[in-house]
């Protein structure tokens, strides 16, 4: 459901975020220093120069990168990765109006070129105006196969100022389309009101200035791509007349070449050039109108309440979902098959496929397709392999894929980051006072008096819950730390009272404001200022995952004299009644082993550092954190019957998958954690490691672990730290199976636990 506060009434200056440029350079928030940008002056070539052109081709995981292609002699051709550099992909990538090339692969990494092998033993400085003007075999002389195809990766940033030239009069179908930026310009005043702006002009940024296109050519391909750029799942029809009386009395400034997209393409610039266009001197094109694009927004992201049918039906359950990914609109791909859901092997996975899940869960075009379980490993199957999609399927389940994944481990995940609306949440907060960009005290623009003001968040409860959607927010990925005190970072004075109280956030949230707070009527005892929130941001979390087969396959029971349960006495590992009963009396217990993987991007690492450590003399070791997971035996409804917990814990590396080393041991007061790609195993015969079942009725019940179960420690998916079973007690044997982690089964499957559904372990 769509928060009412998503309708956020916005300033022009907020609006202005839907179509600059998203994302910062380098990865710094505003405020800190951009780096020196080069203005962009058009090359002035040798009379003798080949005349070429160049695009970016073949299987892509980013618009910005693919196969080098040269266009001469009215062919397509490849360059041979042979003597090619990083001074060779800087000149491809200014060429194609990019800042700077990041890097380059050789061996038709992007699939195998077809036609001629224009550029062999191509030899660059960096300097060069075009690649024609670098050191080569000659043009069309080469001894390579199109195995050695060279690809490049170019910056997301464009040059300033870039002016496309098209040198080559003839060909502009197969020309790629290169310009600075695009954006969709908000015209009738009911639209430049809304966040996000899905209605408007299209306007390309040529040699600096902002130009729209002529509608004369214009498809409604090209419009769903526009759209997908912008974060919108599709586009509409809109009102004509209204905007033909507008370009009446506003002089269009029309860009000299129309556009010709299929409508699969993820950005305008794989789109091809259409015809030039004859634009007459009175600035008309041919009785046609600057093109306009309405776009349909996701259901998130709707700038007004869906009302209707949404009550009379149930949702359906989705088939598809993101997990892992550190803000909306990324992470790894997951699929629902059989009632189970499992990944995507990333073989051949690319943009195009990427694109069908963007848009089928309410996003735009991908960004990005991600492989090698960039965002995190999934568990249980791998449902689908080898996936080739046309890019118009509604639903990823609908392309083409081998349905044997054989030979595809986690390791292999797809994950994806999609275009989504820019909502202008990130001018509402930021981070002040901190050694870098990822930390600070967190200060929030809130109106006050009719004003917009800068102000600090009142720290009392404020927790990782509020810190994952601050980071969040701000696009800086997860949160690492929450912290209730910020004395040692000095922020803005004129921003050191309080104006956001109250904060609590079930972590979902896409903005601060959307989390639960008192409102205006705002309450903090100790005052902001020293006491202000503030928080440290990562970009990668662990994610603990407990192992339910083990739990499965090691639980039995087991009667234990209390003469020999001192120690565990002594850490509240036993049911409240063992305190009134004699040192012969017996308890039984329900024991099992866990596993617990950590299946993130980096160590789980304890919250407290290891002075606050706490020496156990009867287990012989430091415990370094507190609460770590917690045992519970449930009723059918959901009414916990006995409980055990692993009160606090020696975190190590037990094991690790093939290829990675241990990091952690708790022996001789040793760095406690969890690396990544480890487990720490708990064995049935340790202490505690069992729920005390002495008081418990024969009967059918529900087993239930939950791993960091306060949130203690950030995770990049809290989903999967609860783990099921059902449980039967016949008074002389237990049973343990259907044993499964949260998040794992269809929400049908999941209602098959009664009572369970509205009991899972919440926020605080």
């Amino acid at each position: 459901t769509v928060h009412p506060l998503l309708l956020v009434a916005c300033s022009l200056e907020l609006c202005k975020a839907q179509y600059e440029h998203q994302g910062y350079p380098q990865g710094y928030p505003q405020g800190y220093p951009e780096p020196e940008q080069e203005q962009y002056s058009a090359p002035v070539l040798p009379a003798d120069t080949p005349r070429i052109q160049l695009r970016l081709a073949g299987d892509k995981r980013k618009h910005n990168e693919g196969r080098v292609e040269v266009f001469y002699n009215g062919e397509w051709g490849t360059v041979c990765d042979d003597d090619f550099s990083i001074h060779s992909a800087q000149v491809v990538c200014r060429e194609l109006g990019y800042l700077e090339a990041v890097s380059w692969s050789p061996s038709s990494k992007y699939g195998k070129g077809e036609g001629r092998i224009w550029f062999d033993n191509v030899q660059c400085t960096g300097k060069e105006k075009t690649l024609a003007l670098c050191t080569s075999n000659g043009i069309g002389v080469s001894d390579c196969k199109h195995t050695e195809d060279v690809g490049v990766v170019c910056s997301d940033k464009r040059i300033p100022g870039f002016k496309f030239i098209n040198t080559i009069a003839n060909n502009m179908e197969s020309l790629n389309i290169q310009v600075e930026d695009v954006r969709i310009r908000a015209i009738l005043s009911s639209y430049r009101k809304r966040i996000p702006v899905t209605e408007g002009y299209v306007e390309v940024k040529d040699g600096g200035k902002w130009k729209q296109i002529c509608d004369m050519e214009w498809t409604k391909h090209n419009s769903r791509v526009i759209c997908g750029m912008f974060g919108f799942p599709g586009e509409r029809k809109y009102n004509a007349r209204v905007y033909k009386m507008f370009a009446r009395r506003r002089k269009p400034s029309y860009w000299d070449y129309s556009v010709n997209c299929t409508g699969n393409e993820a950005h305008l610039s794989s789109c091809k050039l259409g015809q030039t266009m004859a634009v007459k001197a009175n600035s008309t094109c041919g009785g046609g109108t600057p093109v306009v694009v309405s776009c349909v927004p996701g259901r998130a992201f709707s700038p007004t309440p869906m009302t209707g049918f949404r009550k009379a039906f149930r949702q359906e359950q989705p088939l598809v979902r993101l997990r892992g990914g550190a803000i909306v609109g990324e992470g790894r791909v997951e699929v629902l098959k059989n009632g189970e859901w499992g990944t995507i092997c990333d073989d051949n996975w690319s943009l195009l496929s990427a694109t069908v899940v963007c848009r089928e869960l309410g996003f735009g075009s991908a960004k990005e397709a991600l492989s090698g379980s960039r965002l995190g490993q999934g568990m249980g199957p791998v449902h689908m392999n080898e996936v080739e999609c046309s890019g118009f399927e509604k639903s990823i389940t609908e392309c083409f894929f081998n349905k044997e994944s054989l030979g595809c481990s986690h390791e292999e995940d797809a994950s994806v980051r999609c275009n989504v609306p820019a909502m202008g949440f990130q001018e509402r907060l930021r981070l002040s006072g901190g050694r870098n960009p990822y930390e600070g005290r967190v200060e929030v623009l809130a109106e006050r008096n009719g004003s917009l003001v800068w102000g600090t968040v009142c720290s009392d409860g404020w927790s990782t819950m509020e810190a994952m959607v601050t980071c969040r927010q701000l696009g800086l990925g997860f949160a690492s730390n929450a912290f209730q005190e910020t004395w040692y970072w000095p922020g803005e004075v004129s921003a050191d009272p309080v104006v956001m109280s109250g904060v609590r956030c079930s972590g979902t949230e896409i903005s601060l404001s959307h989390c639960l707070h008192h409102g205006d009527h705002l309450t903090c005892p100790k005052g902001g200022g020293r006491n202000a929130a503030g928080v440290s941001c990562s970009e990668t979390a662990p994610d603990l995952v407990l192992n339910p087969q083990i739990v499965e396959q090691t639980t039995y029971m087991e009667d234990r004299p209390m003469f020999m349960l001192q120690c565990a006495y002594e850490e509240n590992c036993l049911s409240t009644t063992s305190s009134v009963t004699p040192a012969n009396s017996v308890r039984r217990l329900l024991r099992f082993s866990s596993q617990i993987h950590n299946n993130g991007q980096s160590d789980f690492r304890p919250k407290a550092g290891r002075h606050s450590w706490v020496w156990h003399d009867c287990h012989r070791h430091y415990h370094s954190m507190e609460v770590f997971t917690h045992y519970d035996l449930l009723s059918l409804n959901g009414t916990k019957v006995a409980e055990g917990h692993k009160a606090s814990f020696c975190l190590e590396d037990t094991d690790c998958d093939e290829g990675i080393e241990k990091k952690y041991e708790c022996a001789n007061f040793g760095e406690q954690g969890i690396t990544v790609g480890c487990f720490d195993t708990y064995r049935h015969d340790i202490d505690c490691q069992w729920v005390d079942i002495t008081d418990v009725k024969p009967g059918d019940y529900i087993f239930q672990v939950v791993i960091n179960p306060n949130y203690e420690v950030p995770e990049s998916d809290y989903s999967n730290n609860i783990m099921k079973c059902r449980c039967r007690y016949d008074g002389h044997r237990i049973w343990m199976y259907s044993c499964h982690n949260g998040g794992s089964l269809s929400t049908e499957t999941e209602q098959s636990f009664p009572g369970l559904l509205n009991n899972q372990v919440t926020h605080r």
